[in-house]
């Protein structure tokens, strides 16, 4: 199995059948054995409408409800048996985000068992059977234009793919970037549909990973949204918003912010111009102590990590508490990650119901690049802090400069 760019491809922004087709071409060269292809994945054991109608139970059944215990298990095999493609869609994303960007912070998760939750919640038509983004991998690119040559680098990898397999029509309901969504969030998402022509691995066709393409200031906006969800206990990403309209203000606008930085298309719903994107930012932030409740919660989480971290680790297991203001990360080997998914359920059961309490199982690279794929569970929004300082105190030189004239 190769993670090259010769990885036959197809790709679809458009609609949950209309997903990429990944396959493996076949090859003359013997193959390297590759550590993931002598693990013992897990794989799907319920029928789709067992699925669904597990995941229905979640909304249904009362946290105390004996029966919901059986639902979890039912989701959670879900949950595993995305895995397997997970990692051979993030490898062949690490390889193509690298040639472009050697700083890239490329990272993987499984969905955590509440952020499906609210999703299916959000969305009373979806099953979770056909829910995209179960498995999803990340690349943070430094520049906007970087983040375009990288998904052009999958469209063209489409265009030279069999014509017989694809189904993406070129629709760009997933470029968030083009066309942000309402509350402020921009990046391009990709979904794609797992292929193997190995019989063995053939049980995962079909199944679909999301990757998210951004850019570095898309990165630290929407981990800055994170933070403040969790801070203070406002619905900022559900779409029922219950929350502050300031602060949900706060956050359309400053992405509008990053976005004329970038040159590219502003929130809807806010002003095309900088200039008065950076007046009503000033506006709110006199009225409304966001920024210092940003700078208050920034580091004051204590790591309860390994402080000698050791060679072939790649799975992470967070656990942070809000309340208590610790951060648990608990690794696991390349060769642990079958382990690693027992663990993140185990811990996800024991935190149930505790909003103070987010659990995520995430891959990256080395534990270096884990902060700067998840600052949301460092609480390090010291980033975000500098970025809309610097849009703000743009109004000062515009100002500056008009009296100079």
């Amino acid at each position: 199995m190769s993670t090259n760019d010769g990885l036959d491809m197809e790709l679809s922004c458009a609609s949950p059948d209309q997903a990429i087709s990944w396959q493996e071409p076949p090859s003359n060269k013997v193959p390297q054995p590759l550590w993931w292809e002598s693990m013992a994945w897990a794989a799907r054991i319920h029928s789709k409408g067992r699925i669904d109608r597990a995941g229905r139970a979640l909304l249904e059944l009362s946290p105390d409800d004996p029966s919901r215990d059986e639902e979890i298990a039912v989701v959670d095999n879900w949950r595993s048996c995305h895995a397997y493609p997970l990692q051979i869609i993030k490898m062949n994303l690490l390889s193509r985000a690298k040639k472009i960007d050697p700083d890239a912070v490329v990272a993987q998760r499984l969905k955590r068992r509440p952020s499906i939750e609210i999703k299916l919640r959000d969305n009373p038509n979806m099953k979770l059977s056909q829910m995209q983004d179960i498995g999803g991998c990340r690349a943070v690119l430094t520049t906007i234009g970087q983040v375009a040559r990288l998904v052009s680098k999958y469209k063209e990898s489409h265009a030279k793919s069999s014509k017989g397999r694809s189904s993406w029509d070129g629709s760009d309901d997933f470029d968030y970037i083009a066309h942000p969504k309402p509350d402020g969030y921009r990046s391009i998402h990709l979904i794609f549909r797992y292929q193997s022509l190995s019989p063995e691995r053939a049980i995962y066709n079909g199944q679909r990973i999301e990757i998210q393409v951004r850019s570095k200031l898309q990165h630290l906006w929407a981990t800055a949204v994170e933070t403040a969800q969790l801070f203070t206990g406002q619905a900022l990403k559900s779409k029922v918003k219950n929350a502050s309209e300031d602060w949900l203000r706060f956050f359309a606008l400053t992405s509008s912010a990053f976005a004329s930085r970038e040159k590219m298309a502003t929130v809807p719903g806010t002003p095309d111009d900088a200039e008065e994107i950076i007046r009503e930012l000033h506006q709110i932030m006199a009225r409304t102590p966001i920024m210092q409740s940003l700078s208050d919660w920034n580091d004051t989480v204590h790591l309860l990590e390994i402080e000698d971290p050791q060679p072939g680790e790649q799975f992470y297991l967070l656990v942070l508490d809000a309340e208590g203001r610790t951060l648990s990360v608990e690794p696991f080997s390349k060769e642990e990650a079958v382990k690693a998914q027992r663990a993140y359920d185990k811990a996800e059961k024991e935190t149930e119901g505790n909003p103070n309490k987010q659990t995520v199982l995430v891959s990256v690279e080395d534990v270096n690049a884990l902060r700067k794929a998840y600052p949301n569970y460092y609480v390090d929004t010291q980033g975000f802090i500098t970025a809309v300082q610097r849009e703000t105190g743009a109004l000062k030189l515009i100002k500056r400069r008009r009296k100079r004239i």
